[in-house]
């Protein structure tokens, strides 16, 4: 695919927003900030062209010098290698171009909402869960994101039954949101005596944190239900009715949050989380739409799909959907998941790339 008519579209749109925003009192204010934001996202963009360019004029001043050199060898040689190494350079000069025009992912950016909750295991299930949440948290505190808990419950020795918290900070969605799925464990349960290995799962889920600006959710589509928080193993750790269930009629979906004692704070807390859960409901709708006849094998968003093994035994993990195996487990549960993610954005580049080309 020829890239040349692409890179000229972007540098004349580069430059024609440059020369809109030096005039700001010809632009309206409501579109000046579009557009300096457009700009911005250009900038590095129309800088990897000029790189991508410069180095094709380098190659050609190389050659101009080889015919030039005539019966001088040294010159020859010199210049014969300047250009071997620049056409070496192209291969990824083009590669960065062709990733920085794909169809970005508007909630790259957001901040996200983590969802754990115990799937098939009993308590050891609940106990993998509250392992899961803890790895993302570190995970958040290596990058200096803010972790905040929205929701838990909690089983009596220490396990959860569903843990929901807020990750905010820069690019965290980006980074985060091919770890929706189901987790799988092999392990000898701390509750088991006979020294067994058992299997059991989690399901991870991770949304888009939503502002009240990305989704309109009226008072009238709500039911608003009040009740006494719970503690570990049913225990009152709230005489007052301070706990929340919000359901939203029109999409039947249900958020509960108990965490605070200020009824107040956990509806903001649920609010937060059921216009996550919408706007992510609505941006798996259109993807289904947009990819009826294809799938991508990384972030296919099938959160019933088993995506990923911890085996503490051979202190190994295993990501199935890139057939990547790690050992070094130890590490990974706690928060070392740079290298899993890395390659999961990478593979995610590669199947896009791979159906625009």
């Amino acid at each position: 695919m020829s890239l040349e008519p692409k890179l000229d579209k972007v540098v004349a749109r580069a430059d024609e927003l440059q020369a809109l925003l030096a005039a700001p009192d010809k632009v309206p204010s409501q579109e000046f900030a579009r557009m300096s934001k457009e700009l911005a996202d250009l900038t590095p963009v129309v800088e990897a062209i000029r790189a991508y360019r410069k180095a094709f004029d380098e190659i050609r001043d190389a050659e101009d010098m080889i015919d030039e050199a005539g019966a001088d060898p040294e010159m020859k040689a010199m210049a014969e290698d300047e250009a071997r190494n620049l056409r070496e350079q192209l291969p990824a000069l083009d590669q960065q171009i062709r990733l920085m025009l794909l169809p970005r992912d508007e909630a790259d950016e957001k901040n996200a909402i983590l969802e754990v909750r115990a799937g098939t295991g009993g308590e050891e299930a609940a106990l993998f869960a509250a392992n899961l949440f803890r790895m993302y948290q570190r995970f958040a505190e290596l990058k200096g994101w803010k972790f905040e808990m929205l929701d838990v419950n909690e089983t009596g020795i220490g396990g959860y039954k569903e843990a929901v918290a807020s990750i905010k900070g820069r690019g965290v969605f980006a980074r985060l949101k091919f770890e929706s799925g189901v987790h799988r464990v092999q392990r000898v349960p701390e509750t088991e005596s006979g020294g067994r290995i058992h299997t059991s799962a989690a399901t991870v889920a991770v949304l888009p944190e939503a502002e009240e600006v990305d989704v309109n959710v009226e008072e009238k589509d709500l039911r608003i239900d009040t009740f006494r928080a719970q503690g570990a193993g049913g225990q009152h750790v709230n005489t007052t009715e301070s706990a929340v269930r919000i359901t939203h009629l029109p999409t039947g979906i249900v958020v509960q949050c108990q965490d605070e004692k200020s009824q107040h704070k956990n509806k903001a807390k649920a609010m937060t989380i059921l216009r996550s859960r919408i706007y992510e409901a609505e941006r798996e709708r259109q993807a289904s739409e947009r990819s009826e006849n294809r799938r991508i094998q990384v972030g296919s968003g099938d959160r019933s799909e088993r995506i990923r093994t911890y085996n503490f035994p051979q202190g190994r993990v295993t990501d199935h959907r890139i057939n990547l195996t790690l050992h070094k487990l130890d590490r990974v549960i706690e928060g070392d998941l740079d290298e899993i993610v890395e390659a999961l954005i990478a593979e995610d580049q590669a199947a896009r790339l791979a159906e625009v080309e």
